[in-house]
């Protein structure tokens, strides 16, 4: 249910949007800022985001300013969000667009009296949002398009047309980490492996599988370079060391901007349902997708070079983060010549 606010996205020339907290949802919320853009080209678009989202906010060319949010994720801190609301009063935004559906994420906006306030009602926010909308789960039925359509008008068609995520990637960051992690400048061709996912071992194609891959490569002449955080440094290790150390591991060793800048170097990349997959979707690469206890369908990478592998089973997707049965049939009965055919074709 919309507000009757006369304030309406046409005058929209600021627009705050407030971010989300994780990898995959703020490349995925790109769509909704070229969404913006493309129907009003001279708005302004500044984000509200944890700090960690700047070095893919600033590779996102429709973002006018990252505004650091102070507060951590799962914090309440009440007269921490008021103050930031007020000092955003200056600012003279015309619309704040909400993409978390939680109460306390709507209280900075409330309080920078930014007079059109945009969001799903989630946690009730009736008296925060002056734009309310109802979420039609059956209807948008992908995260992408939740996104985008908080930034067309209630009576818009749904679901709405989403464009693709697109990180933009300057020759001088390349160069940057060339430099930094002394790369060699070969003719070979460059596999990028993604083993971990944040949500939990449901969503990790087993590591042998993934050394497999690697090895076959390897093979044929291809250098391998493995992504992930802190927590993935043991998964890596692993494919590292069933192929004898000859991948190159990056886990735990880059920022996200440097892991960014050199996954663009890379032909082809193999990932679970995690952020960095929605990462090079975004950087426009063959992405060999594979799902286990999530939905393709709900968080697809959003490129047409993307392919998915998911087995389909009558037990997924389970949304778990660990197998309730036990087994991980979904994800240990995809085999490495599945996602060997795919980049080999």
């Amino acid at each position: 249910m919309a507000s009757s606010n006369t304030h309406t996205l046409n005058a929209a020339k600021k627009i705050l949007v407030v971010g989300p907290s994780w990898v995959g949802d703020m490349v995925m919320a790109q769509s909704l800022f070229i969404s913006l853009k493309n129907i009003h080209p001279d708005c302004q678009i500044d984000v509200l985001a944890p700090s960690w989202t700047l070095s893919l906010l600033q590779r996102m060319p429709e973002v006018n300013e990252a505004i650091i949010m102070p507060v951590p994720r799962g914090r309440f801190a009440l007269m921490e969000r008021i103050k930031l609301g007020k000092s955003l009063r200056s600012k003279g935004y015309d619309q704040a667009i909400l993409l978390p559906n939680s109460w306390k994420s709507a209280i900075p906006t409330f309080f920078a009296n930014i007079p059109l306030r945009t969001g799903y009602i989630g946690e009730c926010r009736w008296g925060l949002l002056n734009d309310a909308r109802k979420l039609n789960k059956n209807l948008l039925t992908m995260t992408v398009q939740r996104f985008v359509a908080l930034g067309l008008p209630v009576d818009a068609p749904m679901p709405p047309s989403c464009p693709k995520p697109a990180l933009t990637i300057s020759e001088d960051r390349q160069q940057a980490v060339i430099d930094k992690f002394q790369l060699t400048p070969v003719a070979s061709r460059i596999l990028a492996l993604c083993p971990g996912a944040e949500y939990g071992p449901a969503k990790r194609w087993p590591p042998e599988h993934y050394a497999e891959v690697a090895r076959q490569r390897i093979d044929q002449g291809w250098q391998v370079w493995l992504f992930g955080s802190e927590k993935d440094k043991n998964d890596a290790a692993q494919i590292n060391r069933a192929v004898s150390g000859l991948c190159r591991d990056f886990t735990g060793s880059t920022s996200l901007a440097e892991a960014v800048d050199l996954m663009s170097l890379a032909d082809a990349v193999v990932s679970n349902d995690s952020g960095l997959m929605h990462v090079a979707a975004a950087l426009d690469k063959k992405v060999i997708a594979v799902y286990g206890s999530s939905d393709p369908g709900f968080t697809p990478p959003l490129n047409g070079k993307a392919r998915i592998i998911t087995l389909k089973l009558d037990c997924s997707p389970c949304f778990k983060r660990e197998c309730p049965l036990g087994h991980s049939n979904c994800l240990t009965g995809i085999t490495p010549e599945q996602v060997l055919n795919i980049i080999n074709n």
